[in-house]
């Protein structure tokens, strides 16, 4: 048995890891909206350049957690200089919406007199980990990547830099490494930390670390004005071989990979249409090709299955598709014929049942086609969102105020709705309406009425206030009216709360 002082010491212990966790929790400062609350945990695992710092964060609003990063200058007059420089790249960076990219949420300035000036932006968080993390436990356990797995992520990686670079103008990420690449349990791969090349030389930069020194293209020297396209081309090359080989040899101590010891590496590759592909990559400037011309590589581009297309064409009509008959497969009989096809030449009919068709793999491959782990880049451009006026950027003079966060547009359809009243205090009605969005997550409106509020009223102000997309304006209204059995043609100045 433990003696008195050996649970005093475990007691103490229990007592210091509690405290710890307490600390973690601890709240050290807020957006100016409210909205993100900076935690005292750092996260490690984003070295972008530029960047001094980042902490794990919490959305208050949809209540996931979130990263704190934060760019620190040397005096008010660096920051002036490159304000507006700032604004345009950060306005296009919350613009952008692709499944492979980490989502990069808002940001502010911070320009109080009494701290040098910093610009914090906030960024989704990705708690799987890092390529080069996987890469690392792949080798320790002696195992291979396999190639339908490299094809994969080289194939989401480049619909990514595609997407980045067709903007307008174009984005280039110019950090591109294994650390900068996160992979899910599901496969899907996000490229994040795209930080503006405005920001990248005022603190850091990566050309300090020795292990990330081949990632940079020979061209881009020390000279900002070669950052084009290519520059990701180059460490795109330089990652898809890690992928393939696990770590790239180097001789002796010496921690910097040598172009020698990259072209020796891409000579042991086995598959020729591999060592062309990445030779491409990392050749000089002039002939490296664009990413989405990598796509249409022979050892990439495939002409996708029918299966595939398919489940592309039920996502992508998702919404105007029954949901309560998702399940139709799993209530037919196993024997069910639900495809069929016939060889004219041999006269063979192949068929498919229901028994052959498990419903719960179908619903799994549908999910990470949603997720975007099979992308079908190849056969059309991306599409960018609607270019908007850029907004100036949040000005922070305190830890927190009420500065009042710009209004988002609801991108999501409706797919079902309910609508229902109940009677409060002092004849008070309250309109609750509860959504179901295209992307299956649930949105609950609660507002207070009054004799003078009318349906087309309620509903402008759910359009205007970002709750609902425009599109389902009408069909709201119809409800609304439905239920309360009110006249349409009153005006509403009521505000409408939202718990999502």
């Amino acid at each position: 048995m433990p003696t008195n002082g050996a649970a005093e010491e475990r007691a103490e212990d229990l007592h210091d890891s509690c405290d710890e966790s307490e600390d973690e929790q601890e709240i050290l400062e807020e957006s100016p909206c409210g909205r993100w609350q900076k935690r005292r945990v750092k996260v490690t695992q984003r070295d972008v350049p530029g960047i001094d710092v980042a902490y794990l964060a919490m959305d208050t609003e949809d209540g996931v957690e979130v990263v704190w990063n934060e760019v620190q200058f040397s005096a008010r007059r660096v920051f002036k200089e490159q304000e507006e420089k700032i604004r345009v790249k950060f306005d296009n960076l919350i613009g952008l919406e692709h499944c492979n990219i980490v989502k990069f949420h808002k940001y502010w300035a911070d320009i109080r007199t009494e701290v040098k000036p910093r610009v914090i932006f906030i960024t989704e968080y990705m708690s799987s980990g890092s390529l080069r993390q996987f890469l690392k436990r792949i080798k320790k356990d002696k195992r291979n990547i396999q190639e339908k797995s490299w094809k994969r992520w080289c194939t989401q990686i480049l619909s990514a830099l595609s997407y980045l670079h067709t903007c307008d103008p174009p984005i280039i990420h110019g950090n591109l490494t294994t650390d900068t690449i996160f992979i899910q349990h599901n496969g899907l791969i996000k490229i994040g930390s795209v930080a503006p090349d405005a920001i990248h030389n005022h603190v850091k930069t990566y050309r300090e670390e020795q292990r990330n020194m081949h990632y940079i293209a020979p061209e881009y020297g020390e000279s900002q004005d070669l950052l084009t396209t290519g520059v990701d081309i180059y460490a795109f090359g330089i990652c898809a071989l890690e992928m393939a080989v696990l770590e790239i040899q180097t001789n002796g101590d010496n921690k910097h990979i040598s172009r020698e010891a990259i072209d020796n590496a891409i000579d042991q590759l086995e598959d020729p249409l591999q060592r062309d592909f990445i030779r491409k990559c990392v050749g000089p400037v002039s002939q490296r090709p664009l990413a989405r011309e990598l796509l249409f590589h022979n050892v990439l581009f495939e002409v996708h299955s029918l299966k595939l297309l398919s489940a592309h064409c039920y996502v992508q009509n998702e919404n105007v598709l029954d949901h309560a008959d998702n399940t139709l497969i799993e209530r037919l009989s196993p024997e069910t014929v639900i495809a069929s096809i016939e060889h004219p030449d041999s006269g063979e009919n192949v068929q498919w049942k229901v028994s052959q068709v498990p419903a719960l793999e179908i619903e799994k491959f549908i999910e990470e086609v949603k997720n975007g782990v099979y992308p079908l880049t190849a056969y059309a451009l991306p599409e960018h969102p609607a270019k908007t006026r850029p907004q100036t950027p949040e000005t922070a003079e305190s830890v927190k105020s009420t500065t009042p966060e710009p209004v988002e547009v609801e991108s999501r359809a409706i797919l079902r709705m309910q609508c229902e009243t109940k009677e409060e205090e002092e004849g008070k009605v309250k309109l609750e309406l509860l959504l179901r969005m295209d992307d299956k997550m649930n949105r609950q409106l609660s507002c207070e009425i009054g004799i003078e509020d009318s349906p087309w009223g309620l509903a402008n102000e759910l359009v205007e206030y970002g709750f609902i997309n425009d599109t389902d304006r009408i069909r709201v209204a119809a409800l609304i009216e439905e239920k309360l059995n009110i006249p349409t043609n009153q005006s509403s100045g009521l505000p409408v709360s939202v718990n999502s």
